[in-house]
């Protein structure tokens, strides 16, 4: 921000890349925030398993050394268990797996009717955040969660202290969970085309994993000055062995 004189003012890489976001259904394991209210304060109290006198707004904060920031919704909300139903106060077991945030919403509803008598109601469905985990040569290497509906895969890059200086960034392992499983998909961040691919947003549970170069499994120096110096050790070794066998 120099506003130096030469040069052009702004630079544009390349053509606009269209984003793929692909509507993503619910499976087993997730985590949801649901919030329902009706006209009836009894039925919304009994309804919200969060109505702890301020419990939740405490735990958001990091309050009572339990756990803070995404992981809040872990207590708080609803996880599919593994046939894909959600147990809900009043209302029941609900199944929602395979269906889109609008479609729970109306699964949610239609359940809810049975105990209102209007349509004085309201209902809210929406992930309890992005969680991933990061493996291998990251900076901070861990599970995280993203309180956001959307993440790219270099936001999620950028959340574990980006890749280390020895990670193969043209071969970046993702393994991604399907309804019948999970599967293993490689990607090239150095091509543009991850972009307009599915996998530039990533999807609750995800796993990346970034493999080391050469180098980190020749274990050299990460950098030229750690390889001099690694080789210059070497021969200084191999020098006073040399000159000991000989006296």
């Amino acid at each position: 921000m120099q506003d130096l004189p030469d040069g052009d003012k702004l630079v544009q890489m390349g053509e606009m890349v269209p984003s793929k976001f692909e509507e993503y259904l619910l499976q087993y394991n997730d985590v949801l925030e649901i919030n329902i209210k009706t006209s009836d304060p009894i039925l919304n109290s009994m309804l919200d398993i969060n109505d702890q006198g301020g419990n939740r707004n405490n735990m958001m904060r990091g309050g009572g050394g339990l756990m803070s920031g995404g992981d809040i919704f872990y207590l708080s909300g609803y996880t599919l268990d593994d046939r894909g139903f959600v147990d809900m106060p009043v209302l029941g077991k609900i199944e929602l797996v395979g269906m889109n945030m609008e479609t729970a919403k109306t699964a949610i509803e239609k359940e809810l009717k049975k105990f209102v008598r209007d349509e004085d109601y309201f209902v809210r469905v929406r992930l309890g955040g992005i969680r991933f985990s990061a493996l291998g040569e990251f900076s901070r290497p861990g599970k995280y969660t993203i309180l956001q509906n959307r993440v790219t895969i270099f936001e999620a890059i950028a959340t574990a202290g980006d890749l280390t200086i020895v990670a193969k960034r043209d071969d970046i392992m993702l393994i991604r969970q399907y309804p019948e499983g999970s599967r293993a998909h490689r990607i090239n961040l150095n091509n543009n085309d991850i972009m307009s691919s599915e996998f530039y947003f990533i999807r609750p549970n995800d796993m990346i994993y970034a493999e080391p170069m050469k180098v980190r499994e020749l274990g050299t120096g990460t950098t030229l000055i750690q390889t001099i110096q690694l080789l210059s050790a070497l021969s200084t070794l191999a020098l006073l062995l040399y000159t000991t066998a000989n006296r």
